[in-house]
């Protein structure tokens, strides 16, 4: 994306006349970016870098002590009209070539200045670690003179018989994974065990540990020079960090590339070194330190030193792929130049790309960035406002006012001391003014789709469990499960021979008491009443043991499906009375049981909801119509199914002394809906899913409003 340049600029007489050059202490390498030949100045001393393009360093390259800056510029215009920088990029490129202490002057205050350069540039530093308190950082060692003892050792690491040892050792921890990955997930459970967390945190700092060595181990092998290591504090966690800056210097991105995946291909390889040591150790501190080791390279690998949106080895890799330098600061350039270009009408801002192409991945990225950045930190913030209130109110307060404080202050100063907005200052003031205005009156005013979701089981209407009404062996399974059947339909035979045995010793001692029944109506009428009571007592009896065989074949009470996919497994087998043995289902009405939490439970009294639907597990593209509900207006404790709950695989947290599974840790609302049926659906009895209620629109500053305070409230009781 070829840049207007200005020849000339009003400021140019201030440094027209000065006698500048490159410290001798400044190195340059030439390097390639997207095709296009760049120059990199560096100062090992101060460990300083800047890029500049051909036509820069051109003139950067001519400055010299005995000449003016005027001498040199007039020099370069008259050999390279086309491409020499105008008097406007000169300024800038010394200004910042200045604030980098790569110049020389030969004017006795100039080592002053030089030291107050100094002091500025650690002051910038110093407060943009107070800015990013969640990541400080303090470098405590240098470690280039270990480096280079170690040398003879790096080259050999890092060589094809060390990429073959490593592949090696690798493929074969995989495999001890794969054959002991049952034993590997279940000690996964208990991970953030509070008894685990101190191994958690050692195991975290060997890791990264070795993994900034991993980067320093590459720098060196390429030529590099490594001078800081140090640590940084990461969300008030101490972890080490080291400065790979001098990769910026080697001239083949594959190079920059390696040393970003270094530390992450270290972290590999000391996990599959920890899966042997698991492998083979019993329970104790090594084998769970192990296995801490194991899980931390592999989700610190995945969840954040692999994700470009964080300034971690993935935005160093992404930067190096796309040959886009300081990617992140050229991204909030390129968005800073749309907002000027195109809202503000300054049609002399230039783009920071040079292409099209890199200006949409600069917009693309600056976006991302800037909203990522947001979700992580507010989420980080939630984090240790759980565990440290106080810290959690100073960390917020912090980014409070670098997000939204400082940056309108910026603003404000910018709208109103820019040079750049001399001739246009009104309209950049309307604009941004308009605009902000705006967003809060659309956010505030503008009704949008409201709406919330709760975890449910469908049931029908009318069911009943098939319990085994005796006991006895389960002799024949008469319906399979699956069939439909209807009322009065054989589905279970069981067998019970002691029920044979009684009922024939009941009819033996009835013919014997009818006979004695006979001789005392004929002889003795004082023997008639207690025979009369006894044989009373046997009929009773004879009845209940006729009932029990009768019960042996359970027969279907209602009509419906007949579910009982494990009633095979009783075959042949011992029941007692009352054992669950399967489900009839009536398929012809439905139910869908779902769970309000209390932060929703208000609004299902507040008549604001307008429609409900429902999607079932495994049929999420089609939509349920609900055509009436039934709020219960009662707390409840007690799931309508294990599956809502953490035992089941749902979201509802339950008690965990409960072995059921249904028990919640906090009381719950229930919402009964009426499910009309869809042909192209089919419905199964407790199936889980979850039901959208639609409430009435509302503008989203008070949705979000709303729900900060709802979280203020339930889990700080503010």
């Amino acid at each position: 994306m070829k840049q207007e340049r200005q020849i000339f600029h009003e400021s140019w007489y201030r440094i027209a006349n000065q006698r500048i050059c490159l410290r001798a202490t400044v190195k340059v390498r030439r390097q390639l970016f997207r095709g296009t030949r760049w120059y990199i100045l560096y100062d090992p001393f101060s460990n300083q870098f800047f890029r500049l393009r051909p036509a820069a360093y051109e003139f950067v390259a001519r400055l010299s002590n005995t000449r003016t800056v005027e001498e040199v510029w007039r020099e370069v215009m008259e050999c390279n009209p086309q491409d020499a920088p105008g008097q406007e990029e000169v300024i800038h490129l010394l200004a910042q070539l200045y604030h980098a202490n790569l110049l020389h002057y030969q004017l006795p205050p100039d080592t002053t200045k030089l030291f107050e350069r100094y002091k500025q540039r650690k002051q910038r530093i110093l407060q943009a670690n107070l800015l990013n308190i969640m990541f400080l950082r303090i470098p405590l060692w240098d470690p280039d003179n270990f480096l280079k003892r170690l040398l003879p050792f790096i080259r050999v690491i890092m060589s094809p018989i060390g990429t073959i040892f490593w592949s090696g050792i690798v493929i074969f921890a995989v495999k001890e994974v794969i054959d002991h990955f049952s034993e590997f997930r279940v000690q996964s459970q208990g991970i953030l065990a509070p008894s685990n967390l101190f191994l958690l945190y050692l195991g975290a700092v060997i890791v990264k540990t070795l993994h900034e060595f991993g980067h320093a181990f590459a720098v060196r092998r390429f030529g590099g020079e490594v001078h800081t290591m140090g640590i940084m504090f990461l969300i008030f966690t101490p972890f080490p960090y080291m400065d790979a800056t001098a990769a910026w210097t080697f001239r083949s991105k594959w190079k920059r590339v390696f040393v970003g995946i270094a530390g992450m291909v270290v972290e590999i390889f000391v996990a599959a070194c920890c899966v042997f040591i698991w492998a083979n150790t019993g329970p104790g501190v090594i084998h769970s330190l192990a296995y801490n080791i194991i899980f931390i390279a592999s989700v610190s690998t995945l969840l954040f030193n692999l994700n470009p949106l964080m300034r971690f080895d993935g935005y160093y890799i992404l930067s190096d792929l796309l040959d886009i330098p300081n990617l992140r600061s050229k991204a909030m350039q390129q968005l800073v130049h749309l907002v000027e270009y195109y809202a503000f009408g300054y049609k002399k801002s230039q783009s920071p790309a040079f292409s099209k192409k890199e200006a949409f991945w600069l917009t693309f990225y600056g976006l991302m960035s800037g909203v990522y950045t947001v979700v992580v930190f507010s989420r980080i913030l939630l984090f240790v406002a759980d565990k440290f209130l106080l810290a959690g109110i100073i960390m917020a307060i912090i980014c409070a006012v670098s997000w939204v404080v400082v940056p309108l202050v910026r603003l404000g100063r910018y709208l109103a001391t820019s040079p750049k907005l001399e001739r246009i200052r009104l309209r950049a003031v309307l604009v941004s003014v308009g605009v902000l205005g705006g967003c809060i009156s659309f956010l505030y005013f503008y009704p949008f789709p409201h709406n919330f979701k709760a975890p449910g089981v469908l049931k029908a209407s009318d069911s009943m469990v098939v319990v085994s009404k005796t006991d006895g062996y389960v002799a024949e399974i008469v319906t399979p499960s699956g069939r439909r059947v209807e009322p009065g339909d054989p589905l279970v035979r069981l067998e019970n021979k002691e029920i044979e045995f009684k009922i024939a010793e009941v009819q033996a001692e009835l013919e014997e008491i009818t006979v004695q029944r006979q001789q005392a109506i004929g002889s003795n009428q004082g023997d008639l009443k207690p025979i009369e009571s006894q044989l009373i007592f046997l009929k009773k009896r004879l009845a209940h043991l006729q009932e029990e065989k009768n019960n042996l074949l359970l027969r279907a009470e209602i009509g419906g499906i007949w579910v009982a996919p494990k009633v095979e497994e009783y075959l042949g087998k011992w029941v007692l009375r009352g054992t669950p043995l399967g489900e009839l289902v009536n398929d012809e009405k439905f139910y869908f049981s779902c769970v309000i939490l209390q932060q929703e439970a208000s609004r299902l009294f507040c008549g604001k909801i307008k429609s409900l639907e429902v999607r079932l597990a495994g049929q999420s593209k089609i939509t349920l119509p609900v055509s009436h509900y039934i709020t219960i207006p009662a707390e409840h404790n007690i799931l309508p199914s294990p599956a809502l709950g953490w035992a089941g695989g749902g979201e509802i947290a339950v008690d965990l002394k409960d072995s059921r599974g249904v028990t919640t840790v906090e009381p719950f609302y229930e919402v009964k809906a009426e499910i009309t049926p869809v042909e192209k659906i089919v419905l199964f009895h407790r199936s889980s899913g979850r039901i959208k209620f639609r409430l009435e629109e509302e503008p989203l500053l008070r949705q979000w409003w709303y729900k900060l305070r709802q979280l203020l409230q339930k889990r700080y009781q503010l």
